[in-house]
């Protein structure tokens, strides 16, 4: 019970709520948040669920785990796992996106996992993303058209890996090529990897160790920072479709 009075207070004062504002929130008493805190009773299982899913994090973590020793960044270690919570938020309790800059994308990888890099990114607001933890990337390159090089691609974090769902696509923070983003096939079951396919079928597709895999974000949405001109949406069209016709004679061989 003392851990869990711990984690309650712990996650409210990083969150800036007041326990009448969590109890709010949650839609309870706000004798309840107090007892809790303060160790005076536990929480039900009902409970408990209201927590985890307000807080999104797993009830064995809120049971568990010492989430006093998280920093204000959003993310603990759990066993080798590292899991993110959206914790950071504006004065008006929103949750707030790390962007991550163009020109610092290479530095991410050295500091994916310092608390002070991430402290650092410049934070944007977006109110009609779903729950999660985000966090926004730089896209490079002309592997994903019609994603326009320059734009950035707001990721959900994914928790667990097997949550990775085949030709969805995904920002990828990898131990040998950076970061990526690629439509992904989900190989974990099959041989320990993920495929990773470009939709400019100019580029090769190629399989990456789950274990070279260091963090995940599901695409939520795109922010283009530069409009298309007209000669652009050209070339992008007649790729896309010398792409599709390649796809369709290669059918016709197999024939």
């Amino acid at each position: 019970m003392k851990i869990i009075s711990k984690n309650i207070r712990h996650l409210r004062h990083l969150k800036s709520l007041t326990q009448e504002t969590l109890a709010d929130n949650l839609q309870v008493p706000r004798s309840r948040i107090s007892s809790y805190e303060e160790g005076r009773s536990a929480p039900t299982i009902e409970m408990l669920i209201l927590i985890s899913d307000y807080f999104k994090l797993p009830i064995d973590i809120l049971l568990r785990n010492d989430l006093t020793k998280a920093t204000d960044t959003s993310f603990i270690e759990v066993g080798n796992q590292r899991v993110l919570f959206p914790i950071t938020v504006d004065n008006d309790n929103n949750n707030l996106i790390e962007v991550v800059p163009i020109k610092a994308s290479a530095g991410y990888l050295a500091g994916y996992d310092d608390p002070e890099y991430i402290e650092h990114l410049e934070k944007i607001k977006l109110p009609f993303l779903p729950t999660g933890k985000h966090r926004a990337f730089p896209i490079k390159g002309d592997s994903m058209l019609p994603m326009k090089s320059g734009s950035y691609v707001v990721g959900r974090f994914v928790e667990d890996r097997n949550d990775i769902k085949s030709g969805k696509t995904y920002v990828l923070v990898t131990l040998n090529d950076g970061m990526v983003y690629k439509r992904v096939i989900n190989n974990i079951e099959l041989n320990n990897s993920l495929l990773l396919i470009s939709d400019n079928k100019m580029y090769h597709d190629y399989s990456v160790p789950i274990n070279e895999v260091l963090e995940i974000w599901e695409f939520t949405c795109s922010i283009n920072t530069q409009e298309y001109d007209e000669h652009e949406l050209k070339i992008s069209s007649i790729i896309n479709m010398f792409n599709d016709l390649g796809v369709e004679l290669k059918a016709l061989e197999k024939r």
